[in-house]
């Protein structure tokens, strides 16, 4: 195993980590009629709004839960996801992806690793590489360390949005973006993994969304729109599946990337459960950046 193979795979698995760690913020996917097109159409127009600031307030307040779910992002990676996440003091958790498909997912093949153990803690995330890894490239060290400063510093106005968003973001980010899309509407009621719930959608501009909801100043605005620009994602389709207690059951975002469709679909459950994530040990972890300078030319 090379170092150029090394680092790439080491940036997929910030890639999976932040999608993993998303997938707690999120929501999108399907679309449907809304409720009342004619002479009431003007007073209805508010109940989909008024639920969602119901929905927003309780899934906030719920603390916790179990999540699973799948992400496709164009030709570069697909993978299943599942674990628990926490967000009373930013997003903390643990979460195993498995990689199952594109060309990322062929670079982890590489190391011999398919699914990756991450563990979320409010300065950054960590990711168990494996022994592969370990033996031939980290030292004897099985762990990577991400500290979100450091992705900002490598990545701009992008990391950045994603620092601010992980140390600040709870699960009813998808429900602020459906409040932000301003053509959200209520689908109807439909029956998700043999609960009743209610499905709400709209569309968002990606970047819009990111900027208003991030400290990013103009320069760094300007950047992250060139950014969005670069991978081709702009408009991303939103729904929310909540049930009676005005919780999310299922998230699904969907948008059109430079190689292909972004997709990300997530259940929700077990609302509270118990949250411990413990920080892996020093002498088996070794940071991002130093990963990033064992071959700078790469």
């Amino acid at each position: 195993m090379n170092s150029t193979t090394m680092r790439r795979a080491g940036l997929s698995i910030a890639v999976a980590a932040a999608l993993t760690g998303v997938a707690a913020c999120g929501s999108g996917g399907g679309e449907g009629e809304g409720e009342g097109k004619d002479k009431d159409k003007g007073s209805v127009a508010l109940s989909p709004v008024a639920a969602l600031r119901t929905i927003e307030d309780k899934t906030d307040d719920a603390d916790s839960a179990k999540i699973e779910g799948k992400t496709v992002m164009g030709s570069k990676m697909s993978m299943d996801m599942t674990g628990s996440m926490k967000w009373s003091d930013g997003i903390t958790g643990n979460m195993t992806a498995t990689l199952t498909g594109g060309t990322q997912a062929r670079q982890m093949e590489q190391m011999g690793q398919s699914k990756i153990d991450y563990r979320y803690l409010k300065n950054g995330f960590y990711a168990n590489m494996g022994d592969k890894f370990a033996a031939q490239a980290g030292g004897g060290k099985h762990w990577i360390e991400y500290d979100y400063a450091t992705l900002a510093e490598i990545s701009g106005a992008a990391g950045d949005a994603f620092k601010d968003q992980m140390q600040n973001s709870t699960p009813n980010q998808s429900v602020k973006m459906l409040l932000a899309s301003g053509d959200v509407k209520r689908v109807g009621e439909e029956t998700v993994r043999g609960t009743k719930t209610t499905h709400y959608s709209g569309t968002v501009d990606a970047a819009d969304f990111t900027g208003k909801n991030t400290d990013l100043d103009a320069e760094q605005m300007e950047e992250l729109r060139k950014q969005f620009k670069q991978v081709g994602l702009s408009k991303q389709t939103i729904d929310i599946w909540v049930d009676g207690d005005d919780l999310l059951v299922k998230k699904a975002e969907k948008g059109e990337m430079a190689d292909g469709e972004f997709s990300q679909t997530a259940y929700y459950s077990d609302y509270g459960t118990p949250v411990s994530v413990e920080k892996p040990a020093a002498s088996d972890t070794m940071s991002f950046k130093d990963l990033m300078n064992q071959q700078p030319q790469a």
